[in-house]
């Protein structure tokens, strides 16, 4: 189940807050843990058990860990249940996503004949995964106290908007909140506006980028401009997909009474790749730092040791994004970005004009995210290849011009929306109005807020594609 499909929309959700609201606060959280549980179990009910395998891992090693603590201060048995557990997650984590990339290059590389088992990717593993990892590491740290009651700790894991593709919430972003919150009407205001900003993103911009950049990756004619053409393409697909999914989880999180931290702040406005990694997938970054970067030892240690730290934190941060060498090489590719801008070219760059420094981005990040579509090596190099070449032909030229006509609004939106324009038009709006104008301009908002619901609606009715690209991580 996705949430921008019918079923979600009038069905699921409409239940979900009619039964929430009407229970009364003891039995709420429960009521949430029953539809997040149905929502995830939807597609494959039998990776539901996967989620409940590793919440138990987990639950049972926060309390060892807080147990051998107070019992034995001196010794380093709290340690040891922590790299149990971690263990643990990883090892199921390295099952479900990596037996099959491991034993394919081992076979090829040692011309062996294991035979590949047939294993199904667990929606959201990776997302899960870690979130459960963070609560069992951060008890162990001191910075949480362990829940003891098991059906909250599955909350926090399985609450159904972060649960498949995030944000990666920490548990002592949500701790108060999962078992005393309130919820006022500004919370539900601001949570409807921001899922249904959120799914107007992903259906009427990723989804109809997504469908010319797949034309363009999946075909097998390019010249230079169409390549570029299919890569800008996917670099809207990609941002408004996920950026889309994030508005709409934290959405449903305040209506719910949950407030998560934010996951994107305008990435292709950076202007360096440093600062774009501040503001792209902001969750899943700053666990990076938290609980690889930082443990490794860091900046504080010497050049040397920090330079392995960032390639170690990299190279798992491809890695984590799926089997295959192209994202191993895409992790890679930002290290050597970030190592060159923290060594040299970041003060290079504080002497140059915003504009030249924001397409030097906007050039890497596309080129990344060239790396990150095709899965093929040989085919990464050509596609590259045909994108610096300067290679015309008519035909190329034909279908950019085609292709441009039918998807050009979509495209057109999604360049204007990556820059924070519906947002400084709001705080503009807030602050000029008041009195009558602004009560009419906050009425004027929700006729515009209902109108978009509707021609949302509208469009995702007429349409069959509808993918969410960070579920298969």
């Amino acid at each position: 189940m996705v949430f921008s499909s019918t079923i979600f929309l009038f069905a699921f959700l409409p239940a979900l807050v009619a039964l929430y609201f009407l229970a009364s606060k003891k039995y709420r959280n429960y009521v949430l843990l029953f539809f997040s549980l149905v929502f995830y179990a939807w597609g494959e009910p039998k990776f539901l058990f996967v989620m409940l395998t590793i919440v138990g891992i987990d639950y049972l090693a926060a309390f060892a860990i807080d147990f051998l603590r107070e019992k034995y201060p001196g010794r380093k048995l709290s340690g040891l249940v922590l790299f149990l557990a971690i263990a643990s997650n990883v090892g199921v984590l390295g099952y479900y996503k990596y037996t099959v990339f491991v034993l394919r290059n081992f076979n090829k590389i040692f011309s062996q004949h294991i035979a590949i088992p047939k294993i199904v990717l667990p929606i959201g593993i990776s997302f899960f995964t870690f979130q459960a990892m963070s609560y069992v590491i951060d008890v162990y740290r001191k910075e949480v106290k362990p829940q003891k009651n098991p059906f909250f700790v599955l909350l926090y894991v399985s609450l159904f908007p972060q649960l498949v593709a995030g944000p990666i919430v920490r548990y002592q972003t949500v701790e108060n909140e999962i078992t005393e919150r309130s919820i006022s009407i500004n919370d539900l205001a601001a949570g409807v506006e921001r899922f249904i900003v959120g799914l107007a993103k992903k259906v009427m911009i990723a989804n109809y980028a997504g469908q010319l950049a797949d034309i363009v990756f999946d075909g097998d004619y390019l010249t230079t401009p169409y390549a570029w053409l299919g890569a800008a393409a996917y670099t809207i697909q990609i941002y408004f997909d996920f950026s889309a999914y994030s508005d709409m989880a934290i959405g449903l999180g305040r209506i719910f009474g949950f407030h998560f931290n934010e996951n994107f702040n305008y990435p292709y406005i950076s202007k360096s790749i440093t600062e774009f990694w501040r503001r792209w997938h902001i969750s899943l970054s700053t666990w990076f730092r938290d609980y690889i970067y930082i443990p490794l030892g860091g900046n504080r240690c010497g050049r040397v040791r920090q330079i392995f730290n960032m390639f170690v934190v990299w190279a798992v941060t491809g890695f984590w994004h799926g089997a295959a060498w192209n994202f191993i090489l895409w992790g890679i590719y930002y290290f050597i970005l970030l190592f060159i801008e923290k060594n040299f070219l970041l003060k290079i760059l504080d002497k140059i004009p915003g504009w030249i420094r924001h397409i030097y981005v906007m050039l890497a990040v596309i080129v990344g995210w060239v790396l990150f579509r095709v899965e093929s090596l040989a085919e990464v190099i050509a596609y590259l290849k045909v994108m610096f070449s300067f290679h015309f032909e008519r035909l190329g030229t034909e279908l950019c011009l085609m292709y441009l006509s039918k998807y050009g609004i979509y495209l057109a939106l999604g360049i204007i929306l990556s820059a924070p324009v519906y947002k400084k038009l709001r705080e503009h709006l807030s602050k000029k109005c008041k009195g009558t104008t602004r009560e009419l301009v906050m009425a004027g908002g929700y006729c515009y807020l209902a109108l978009l619901f509707g021609v949302t609606v509208l469009y995702l009715v007429n349409s069959t594609y509808n993918p969410f690209i960070y579920f298969r991580f």
